[in-house]
């Protein structure tokens, strides 16, 4: 029995540091590449180190905990490995904002939140720690990027960004502000520049088909990446230049996936850097600075979905493939250059944006589909807006009286015949991007030469080492104007050349970092094979699911290509997957006279409460006047509504933090942070800790004698099995934690409540309280430790196995059943588990309180609800 146990009362802050010094002094969590056991790969998403531990984090890891333990103990070998995704645009404002350097700051933030991540009791191997801004781990990702670039797969374009030029940088989507750079409020620019991309197009039917081996996923996040990815079938469609407008031979080409409405075209729109808009703006100074300002909106999708659509006439035509009719060309905003060919086919009637479009500049909205209720107006259009099924084609010459399906086969066939158009597959997804004109991530890999072109960097010059004693300004990328970075020789000739100053989008190192920690410390390959065949796929992944398209998208694209390397197998990365919920709490705000919300964190409001528990009011501590109370949110900075993990594990423990999160809500369910949630998990452990206490000190029982047992024992280890079985189940299958403890508290009031005398039963109890523990350790691990320890179990954790279900201990002698009499409740009775309809019936009659209560009425029917009620009709 360990000294701490000793103690009467239940003291978080020393038992729990006592647990984990012993986990690290026995290495308890470190995984064993030569386990011969099953392994079992459990993996929540790395963080980012900004400096401390939020609520989102500390809900994410101890999620994977509780997986990761309960494997352990049902006789997995075990890897839960941690690291930090430690390059980004963060750490450069950071350093900036406190003129130090980003590698300084990064690895200050990466040891306190390890402290703090230590501090929770994970079981993490930390000896396969990683982080991606350290030269041993981007070396191998640099590696890739040489292999990929020879063979095709990375290459060099240019693409359109958002450029600041004052910052003289490219500038994410979510940077641009009214139009505006976040840091410099300079005017944004569309520009094209050089840039590396990742083919991922090229993988894009293999995303979307192997979509379909993964069970383990919620349907929600393969729709979402199915809908990315966008297969479509559709045609190109080639319209000829109106010469005597244009002044040139050629064809605008573009790609629909209806040219079953080719027929309704009224106009086609192009973007202002296609080459027909750039013609026409030539001796146009009034178009050529609407395409100026068109260059200053964002590239985002999401925004050009919703921005105010504008265009202006060139003053040129095309002609239509089918019909010869000319339509006008007109420049739009909601055309990107860098998608397709830039151009698209304008259907007012049958598309939603063209639609707004051309009622903004008053062009001809033409139907070409008829439903059974009427034609398109411009009163009922919305109503059946995208409709494909009982529409009939009209105002189309030819193709009258045909459904969409027929339109599209006969158009079609009629423009592969003429030359003008051809059936296409197409996808939305579009190759990755990844070349950012910033210091803190990792180095390109490629040497530009004068005579060789783009070099990659050979092997044996890996790694481009990131120089990490630069305090970035914000003015474009630092390793630009560092001579000592990029002045080189040519790797093939000889020559003076130039090494890339462009680094990585970070998304890069996030996409395989999974595989790393298979063989963290190699130094001769990015996966060790024998590693990778022992611990890759990953069995369960946790995280976000904000992270749904991009991150997953790109782990899954960087598995295939780690595949075709020949550095893994298998197709997937992740067998399952658990998106956790949001963790949300109150929000409190003052609106000042401007009109701006001052955030007031909850710990420094008052609250009062209905009966209901409700709020009524609120107000702040310092002054005791009201403020607003501005419902639930995300914990976020910007509400200012987080609660610092590190001040409840400090106050209550990691145990009481872990079950709160743990029993509020179910793991993928938005969590309501409670103060009173937090104080009931305390009391909990608090009581479990009691029962445990007062059970040691009558000392320790003999062996259980089943034979012997009495009925009410009898009843309780029948409640014990059924907990065991469904926390397994909750645990295994279903992943609800929450219904997992509230079965163990329910077991743990089945138990005696008065001093137990009979030697049996106290056997019995000892049984159940080792079974409970057990089954809530992977939620509450330190107390488990202790407690186990306490009831026999020396190691304590790692001397425990999970509980098996004795199938006899469910089996029962008798079955009690409520009797009513018309729906009343009267008695019970006693029947064998096996009894026939009959004998129950007659039993049930026979009873005494049943006759009282028909007082000699005549029995209509009797209804037998099974293994529950038996009621009679009078």
């Amino acid at each position: 029995m360990s000294f701490i146990f000793m103690q009467e009362q239940y003291l978080p802050q020393i038992l729990e540091a006592a647990a984990r010094a012993e986990w690290e002094a026995t290495n308890a969590h470190i995984a064993d590449d030569n386990d011969t056991r099953p392994k079992y790969y459990c993996l929540s998403m790395f963080p980012y180190p900004s400096g401390k531990l939020h609520m989102g984090h500390v809900r994410n890891y101890t999620i994977g905990d509780v997986l990761s333990r309960f494997k352990r103990l049902n006789g997995f070998n075990v890897m839960q490995p941690m690291g930090w995704d430690a390059f980004g645009l963060p750490a450069e404002n950071a350093a900036m904002n406190n003129s130090v350097a980003p590698a300084k700051w990064t690895y200050a933030n990466i040891e306190y939140m390890k402290t703090q991540l230590k501090s929770l009791g994970l079981a993490i191997d930390w000896s396969r720690e990683i982080a991606t801004c350290k030269p041993d781990y981007y070396r191998w990702e640099q590696w890739l990027f040489t292999r990929l670039f020879e063979k095709g797969v990375i290459y060099k374009k240019s693409g359109s960004v958002n450029w600041d030029p004052i910052d003289q940088t490219v500038l994410a989507n979510e940077q641009v502000i009214d139009g505006r750079g976040w840091r410099s409020g300079a005017l944004v620019e569309k520009r094209e520049i050089p840039m590396y991309y990742f083919g991922i197009t090229q993988y894009a039917e293999q995303l979307l088909q192997d979509l379909d081996q993964l069970d383990g996923w919620p349907e929600q996040v393969k729709t979402m990446q199915r809908n990315w990815i966008g297969k479509s079938f559709g045609a190109d469609i080639s319209f000829d230049y109106d010469e005597l407008s244009i002044g040139i031979n050629g064809q605008l080409k573009v790609y629909t996936t209806r040219p079953d409405t080719l027929m309704g075209a009224t106009y086609v729109a192009v973007a202002g850097e296609h080459p027909l808009a750039q013609r026409a703006a030539l001796n146009n100074p009034e178009l050529a600075a609407f395409i100026a300002e068109c260059k200053a909106g964002s590239v985002a999708e999401a925004d050009m979905a919703t921005m105010e659509k504008k265009g202006m006439a060139t003053g040129q035509f095309v002609i239509h493939p089918l019909n010869g009719r000319k339509l006008p060309v007109y420049v739009a905003n909601y055309v990107l250059w860098g998608y397709g060919e830039g151009a698209v086919m304008a259907v007012p009637a049958h598309d939603e944006r063209d639609f707004a479009f051309a009622n903004k500049y008053a062009l001809p909205i033409l139907s070409v589909y008829a439903t059974a209720d009427g034609v398109f107006d411009a009163s009922n259009w919305q109503d059946w807006y995208g409709q494909k099924s009982g529409l009939t084609s009209i105002n189309s010459e030819k193709y009258n009286g045909l459904s969409v399906t027929e339109a599209f086969d006969a158009i079609v066939a009629d423009l592969e015949a003429n030359g003008h158009g051809a059936r296409k597959t197409q996808f939305r997804l579009r190759d990755w991007g990844i070349s950012r004109q910033r210091y803190w991530g990792c180095p390109i890999p490629i040497i530009h030469c004068a005579s060789c072109g783009d070099v990659p960097v050979p092997e044996d010059q890996l790694p481009v080492v990131l120089p990490e004693d630069v305090v970035p300004d914000g003015a474009g990328s630092p390793l630009a104007r560092m001579p000592e970075f990029y002045e080189t020789t040519c790797p093939s000739c000889g020559a003076a050349a130039k090494r890339e100053t462009d680094t990585m989008d970070t998304f890069v190192e996030s996409s395989w970092y999974y595989a790393r920690y298979a063989s963290p410390q190699s130094t001769t390959a990015m996966v060790e094979p024998a590693a990778g065949k022992q611990w890759l796929p990953v069995d369960q992944y946790i995280g976000g699911i904000e992270h749904a398209i991009l991150h997953l998208l790109y782990a899954r694209f960087f598995h295939k290509l780690m595949r075709d390397e020949g550095l893994l197998a298998g197709d997937e990365p992740f067998k399952r997957l658990l998106t956790q919920g949001m963790v949300i709490a109150d929000t409190f705000y003052r609106e000042a006279d401007n009109g701006k919300k001052d955030w007031i964190n909850p710990a420094d409001v008052q609250l009062t409460h209905d009966d209901k528990g409700r709020i009524t009011g609120a107000t702040l501590t310092a002054d005791g006047q009201p403020v607003v109370h501005g419902g639930m949110e995300k914990m976020s900075k910007s509400k200012n509504n987080g609660v610092d993990p590190q001040a409840m594990i400090d106050q209550f423990g990691a145990d009481t933090s872990r079950v709160f999160m743990m029993f509020a809500a179910p793991p993928d369910q938005s969590l309501e942070w409670s103060d009173t949630g937090v104080e009931g998990a305390n009391r909990f452990l608090k009581r479990l800790w009691r029962i445990v206490h007062e059970h040691v000190s009558q000392g320790t029982p003999g062996a259980l004698d089943i034979a012997a047992l009495s009925r009410d024992d009898k009843a309780l280890r029948r409640k014990l099995h059924e907990t065991i079985a469904k926390v397994s189940d909750d645990y295994e299958r279903r992943q609800t934690f929450n219904t997992a403890i509230a079965a163990v508290m329910e077991l743990l009031n089945a138990l005696p409540k008065a001093p137990i005398a009979n030697a049996n039963t106290h056997s019995l109890v000892r049984e159940a309280l080792l079974a409970a523990v057990t089954l809530l350790s992977p939620i509450a691990p330190h107390i488990g430790h202790t407690l186990l320890q306490a009831l026999g179990l020396a190691g304590g954790l790692s001397d425990a196995h999970w509980p098996q279900v004795d199938a006899i201990a469910l089996t029962r002698d008798s079955l009690t059943l409520m009797i009513q009499v018309n729906g009343k409740l009267r008695g019970q009775i006693d029947v064998a588990p096996d009894a026939s309809q009959a004998d129950i019936e007659a039993a049930a009659l026979a009873n005494d309180d049943a006759q009282r209560a028909m007082a000699g009425a005549t029995v209509k029917k009797i209804i037998v609800v099974k293994q529950k009620l038996v009621n009679i009709v009078v």
